[in-house]
């Protein structure tokens, strides 16, 4: 009976620590992760800027194609860097919170949860005035608090469908070659314009990368859209 419990505790535990972090989870509460494939749009969404210098790198290729995006920058680069959190807003993109010193706010208490968002919220509205109401957890880390915070705040869980894994060193080849091989329409792509560790980190595949998905997916008849248009809602 001892061995049976345990076994169940063991499994109880994975299931809460697999729904804590996979993008798909709906376990601790609705997050947005895409809509139908028929849909054919695709959401790029960019973590962790923004970055000196490949955020606006970055820019230059979606301006090149005529794309808008999303970006969940952190409230402290955003501080760092204000011009080029700006400088995305005024090229037309999303902006979203991503907290304020990108802790995984599974370990986080609610205080601690409610200062990161505040404080991101607060370095947002301060930098590049009005913005979206959207978050993202850092690392997709997320308990049921941590989505109430977010919800007393009015900001809407987004998570994603396909990542690139690019927040490791890699070639544009991997990332167009990981995320062409799971993409089927309305889905929201993870990407990384900057390093939750620090500024300057080297983005350049990921911006070489989005060149290549865009111009090759666009010739297949997928609009890109940000996370806003993609839920229906109307940019503020």
């Amino acid at each position: 009976m001892l061995g049976i419990v345990a076994t169940a505790a063991a499994a109880g535990m994975s299931a809460a620590g697999w729904a804590s972090m996979a993008p798909r989870s709906q376990l601790y509460g609705k997050t947005f992760t895409g809509i139908a494939p028929e849909s054919r749009q695709i959401a790029l969404t960019y973590d962790d800027g923004p970055n000196d210098p490949h955020t606006l790198r970055l820019l230059e290729v979606l301006e090149k194609h005529g794309v808008r995006a999303t970006f969940f920058m952190i409230g402290r680069f955003v501080r760092e860097r204000p011009q080029i959190a700006r400088a995305v807003a005024g090229a037309g993109h999303v902006i979203g919170n991503h907290t304020f010193s990108h802790p995984n706010l599974i370990f986080a208490g609610a205080g601690e949860t409610a200062r990161q968002l505040d404080e991101c919220e607060k370095a947002l509205s301060e930098v590049v005035g009005q913005h979206s109401r959207l978050f993202r957890p850092p690392f997709g880390g997320r308990r049921p608090g941590t989505l109430q915070a977010a919800r007393r705040r009015g900001l809407v869980p987004v998570m994603w469908s396909i990542t690139g894994f690019d927040w490791n060193p890699t070639t544009a080849d991997a990332i167009e070659k990981r995320v062409s091989g799971h993409l089927r329409g309305g889905d929201v792509i993870l990407l990384h314009d900057g390093g939750h560790l620090g500024m300057g980190a080297d983005r350049s595949w990921t911006v070489a990368a989005t060149d290549r998905l865009v111009a090759r997916y666009k010739v297949d008849g997928y609009r890109f859209v940000t996370v806003e248009e993609m839920m229906g809602v109307r940019s503020q």
